[in-house]
């Protein structure tokens, strides 16, 4: 089992976010080798800086390690990414359920406010304005069950993910579908109906893990910004 160095500091937190971020981005590609010396030119960092972030990469499933061979950004295949997605149903699930019954008033007002905003944006064609606000109904979800085990997997998976999240916004069609699906969660949520909360959660990640099966197993590399 692998033994994670703690964030001392706050460059060595700053430089994980930074890495993250441009994995996410396609900035560094999946395959593509980690080399030290030059993620110390890169982000401005130590070596033993970028060493302690790889590996709390290499824990958040980014990037893989080998001894004698370095690092390289960890690919996703479409099999895990619906493995992942199939986890996320059952987990969030069980938030959506958390969070309709823990909501208060104001902070379901503040959860319907995004259905409509979904929508606007699937009818505009605006897919990064839509999967932003997917991803945000998703989070706030999350927040409101107060299950902070869930939240911590979940935000894991969603790294590893996410590139596929993005390609299936991007299909045809499957941005008003997913607003419909948000809006029917939101809803629940906002009802109190814990139970069709949950449902139709697990519902919306398997029509997206049916989404991913559309994808191709490489992805292409993303547009900066997706």
């Amino acid at each position: 089992m692998t033994t994670l160095p703690s964030v001392r500091t706050q460059t060595t937190a700053a430089l994980v976010t930074a890495m993250r971020e441009a994995i996410l981005h396609g900035e560094l590609n999946p395959g593509q080798r980690l080399v030290e010396n030059d993620l110390c030119q890169r982000f401005g960092a130590s070596r033993a800086t970028v060493r302690e972030a790889l590996a709390l990469l290499e824990h958040e499933g980014l990037a893989s390690r080998e001894a004698n061979r370095g690092a390289w950004v960890r690919p996703v295949s479409r099999d895990e990414a619906i493995e992942i997605t199939e986890v996320r149903s059952v987990l969030e699930g069980l938030c959506a359920a958390r969070a309709a019954a823990a909501a208060t008033a104001s902070q379901r007002q503040e959860l319907r406010a995004l259905g409509p905003a979904m929508h606007d944006a699937a009818k505009r064609g605006d897919v990064l304005t839509y999967s932003r606000l997917s991803e945000e109904v998703h989070l706030r979800i999350r927040d409101l069950s107060g299950q902070h085990t869930a939240a911590e997997v979940l935000n894991r998976l969603r790294y590893q993910s996410v590139r596929y999240q993005f390609s299936v916004a991007l299909l045809p069609g499957r941005p008003s579908l997913g607003a419909k699906e948000h809006t029917q969660i939101i809803r629940a949520v906002v009802a109190g109906d814990a139970a069709l909360a949950e449902q139709l959660m697990r519902d919306h990640l398997l029509s997206v893990i049916d989404a991913i099966k559309q994808l191709p197993d490489s992805l292409p590399t993303p547009q900066r910004g997706l």
